[in-house]
C-alpha cells in the first residue's frame, strides 16, 4: 500500500518514522523508478538537511501541519532551492524566489522533494518532453503518463512520493491523474496565490494537487488556499448528480464506456440521485473561446516571464526542442497570431455565458456535481503526439485527450479526477465538476463518492 499524506504525518507525530527515515525510503525509490523519467531535479543532500530540521521541529513541538510532507513539484513551478526549467534546455538555474502558492506549503512545513517531467513549456498532453526524455506509465511501461504534469502523476502514482503539485491550463492536472490511476484536483482559478509558473494562460493557469486519496487532496487544498482544513461528511441519499451526456458521453473507448457506466449503477444503487440531464450549450463557446484565450495570453506572458528569468524571449522559442510546443508558439509569430478581437470576444462573451450556463444548469437541478470520463481513452503509446486510433479512427492527440477537461479549464470551475478503473491493465479515470468558488463542497462529495467506489483504509485516517 502506497503511503498517503495523511498517514505520513500521523506516522510523524506518532514518532512511529521519523523524516529522516522517510527521506531516505525517497531517495531509494527516486533510484528504483528512475527509468520512469518523472523526476528532472534532485538533491539528496539537501533533502536529507530539510529532512533532519523537520525532525526537530517535531521533537520541539513547532512543527507545521504539514511539517515534512515530501512533495514533487512540477518544473514549470519556480523553486528557488532546486533548477526551475519549465521542462526545457533553455532554463538551467533556480528561480529567483518560489511560487507565492508554494511558499505557503514550505511556510507550513512542506519539503520540496524534487522537480518533476512536464510536456515542454506544459503545452501538451504527453509529456513526451523531446528535451528532458518522455514520461512512462508506471502501470505500463512505454505508454504516455498523460500531461502536462505527467512526472508529479507518474511519481505519486509509483509511490516515489505520497503526493505533489501540477498546473492544469486544459487538463493537465485531472488528465495525467486519470491515466495513471490517482486523484487530482483543479481547484476555481484564483482560489489559489497567483503568479510563479511559466505561463499559458492566466485566465486559466491554475496550480492543483495530485495524490492517491481525496482526504490528501482536501488536506492541500485546503493549505493552499490558506483555510483550516475541514471535510465534512455528506449524506449519499441527498446527493444529486448530474449526467451531462452530450460530448463527454460520446466516442468513449468502449472498456471506459462500460467501466463509467458501471460507476453510475454503483453509485445508483448505493442511492445518489443520478440527474440524466445536459446544460444549455457551452461546447460551442469552448470550441470557440478555448484556444484564443490560451494563445493570446501566452504571447502577452511568456515573454515576460522569459525576461524574469533572464534570457530573450527569442531565446526561448530558439531553444524548445518538441516539435508540436514550437510548432504551436510559432504559430503566434505569423498571420495566424489569435487577432485582439477575437480573443476580447472570447474574454467578454463566450467564457461567461458558458459560466452562466453551467451556473444555470446546477440551479436547475439543484446539482451537487456532475460526472463524466476524464478522458474518452486510456494511455497510448509514447510517440503517438499526433494523432490516436479511438474506436478504428484516426483522431487528432491533443483535442482528444482534452475533449472532457477542456470546457471546466476555460470557465475556471473546480473539477476532481478519480481512478475508476483499469482496462486493459491501463487506468481510466471519472471526473466530478462542479460550479465556480464551490471547491470545498466538490471535495466533500468526491468523498463520499470516494468511498463508494472503493474504500481504503487510509481514506479514513484524520490528522
Amino acid at each position: 500500500m502506497k503511503d498517503t499524506v495523511t498517514s505520513l504525518l500521523n506516522r510523524f507525530k506518532a514518532r512511529d518514522l521519523s523524516v529522516k527515515e522517510y527521506a531516505e525510503q525517497v531517495i531509494s525509490n527516486v533510484e528504483i523508478f528512475s527509468d520512469l523519467g518523472a523526476i528532472l531535479e534532485f538533491d539528496r543532500d539537501q533533502l536529507m538537511i530539510d529532512a533532519d530540521t523537520a525532525d526537530k521541529r517535531w521533537k520541539s513541538g513547532l512543527q507545521g501541519p504539514l511539517e515534512g510532507l515530501m512533495l514533487g513539484v512540477k518544473d514549470n513551478i519556480d523553486t528557488s532551492s532546486l533548477v526551475t526549467t519549465a521542462g526545457t534546455s533553455v532554463f538551467n538555474s533556480p528561480a529567483p524566489c518560489n511560487a507565492p502558492v508554494l511558499k505557503v506549503l514550505l511556510d507550513q512545513g512542506a519539503i520540496v522533494a524534487a522537480k518533476t517531467n512536464l510536456h515542454e513549456l506544459a503545452y501538451g498532453i504527453t509529456s513526451n518532453n523531446q528535451s528532458k526524455g518522455a514520461v512512462h506509465n508506471p502501470l505500463q511501461y512505454g505508454y504516455i503518463a498523460g500531461g502536462s504534469s505527467g512526472g508529479t502523476a507518474a511519481a505519486v502514482a509509483a509511490g516515489i512520493l505520497p503526493a505533489g503539485l501540477g498546473t492544469d491550463t486544459g487538463g493537465s492536472v485531472r488528465i495525467p491523474a486519470a491515466l495513471c490511476g490517482i486523484a487530482g484536483f483543479r481547484p476555481t482559478t484564483g482560489r489559489y496565490l497567483s503568479g510563479g509558473i511559466a505561463p499559458i494562460s492566466r485566465t486559466r493557469d491554475t496550480i492543483g494537487a495530485m495524490a492517491h486519496t481525496v482526504t490528501d487532496l482536501a488536506l492541500l487544498d485546503a493549505a493552499m488556499a490558506r483555510q483550516d482544513f475541514s471535510l465534512g461528511k455528506r449524506n449519499i441519499d441527498s446527493l444529486r448528480i448530474g449526467v451531462p451526456r452530450t460530448l463527454l458521453w460520446e466516442d468513449l473507448d468502449p472498456g471506459i464506456a462500460e467501466g463509467c457506466q458501471r460507476i453510475l449503477k454503483t453509485l445508483s444503487d448505493a442511492g445518489v440521485k443520478l440527474i440524466e440531464q445536459d446544460p444549455e450549450d457551452i461546447w460551442t463557446d469552448c470550441q470557440n473561446a478555448s484556444l484564443p484565450i490560451a494563445l493570446y495570453e501566452t504571447m502577452r506572458d511568456l515573454p515576460e516571464y522569459a525576461a524574469y528569468r533572464g534570457i530573450t524571449f527569442d531565446s526561448l522559442f530558439k531553444g524548445i526542442q518538441s516539435a508540436d510546443v514550437r510548432s504551436i508558439i510559432g504559430s503566434q509569430l505569423g498571420e495566424e497570431k489569435v487577432p485582439e478581437a477575437i480573443y476580447r470576444e472570447s474574454i467578454d462573451m463566450l467564457r461567461p455565458r458558458m459560466l452562466s450556463r453551467w451556473t444555470e444548469y446546477f440551479q436547475k437541478h439543484d446539482l451537487d456535481a456532475a460526472i463524466f470520463p476524464t478522458t474518452p481513452i486510456t494511455a497510448r503509446p509514447i510517440g503517438e503526439d499526433e494523432n490516436v486510433l479511438v474506436n478504428g479512427n484516426l483522431q487528432p492527440t491533443f483535442p482528444t485527450y482534452t475533449r472532457n477537461t477542456d470546457h471546466g479549464s476555460v470557465m475556471g470551475v473546480p473539477g476532481i479526477s478519480l481512478p475508476g478503473g483499469l482496462v486493459d491493465g491501463l487506468p481510466y479515470g471519472i471526473e466530478l465538476e462542479g460550479c465556480a468558488r464551490e471547491d470545498l463542497a466538490l471535495l466533500e462529495v468526491a468523498k463520499a463518492i470516494e468511498q463508494i467506489l472503493a474504500p481504503v483504509s487510509e481514506t479514513k485516517e484524520a490528522l
